[in-house]
């Protein structure tokens, strides 16, 4: 038996380009057109695939991410919006701790960085992503931003969910 079904288009789905910086002040709070407090936990993260809920401004969202490329540049990205109830849900069953954070957005010549200043047992991380259109696109680098850290898995969310950075020492 065959069945059918309605798909319906996702409201997100791409090849994601960026990189990731470690920030050495906080002046990008001053440069900041945007605050928003994120929540999110993984429903599954492992080397090939994870899935995160996230609560941001009051809405949901399911995100699905592939595995990075070899310079962690590059993964394929899957995010749909769904109801703050379902997402408040499915953070119930998420693995290990939740992510909280504060996301700051900066303009940056024709680029916007988002700034991530980690709150909880990440407190005392932040870190500031750029997204790209391709992996050698040039772009203005702030002065508050520091060392490169893309690729550096010890900074991607879902590990930092299952060993935070109060715990590197």
């Amino acid at each position: 038996m065959i069945l059918s079904c309605k798909v319906e288009k996702p409201n997100y789905m791409a090849v994601e380009i960026e990189r990731k910086f470690l920030v050495v002040c906080r002046d990008y709070q001053k440069e900041s057109y945007q605050k928003a407090y994120l929540k999110q936990g993984f429903l599954n993260s492992n080397k090939n695939r994870v899935v995160r809920v996230r609560i941001q401004n009051g809405k949901g969202f399911l995100t699905v991410k592939g595995k990075s490329n070899a310079n962690g540049t590059t993964r394929f990205e899957w995010e749909k919006e769904i109801t703050c109830n379902d997402a408040e849900n499915l953070l119930a069953l998420c693995e290990k701790s939740l992510i909280e954070k504060n996301r700051y957005l900066v303009k940056s010549g024709n680029h916007v960085f988002e700034v991530d200043e980690f709150l909880g047992d990440n407190l005392g991380l932040v870190v500031a992503e750029i997204e790209l259109q391709n992996e050698q696109e040039l772009f203005k680098k702030p002065h508050w931003l520091g060392k490169e850290v893309t690729g550096k898995k010890k900074y991607y969310n879902s590990n930092l969910s299952k060993k935070p950075y109060k715990n590197w020492l």
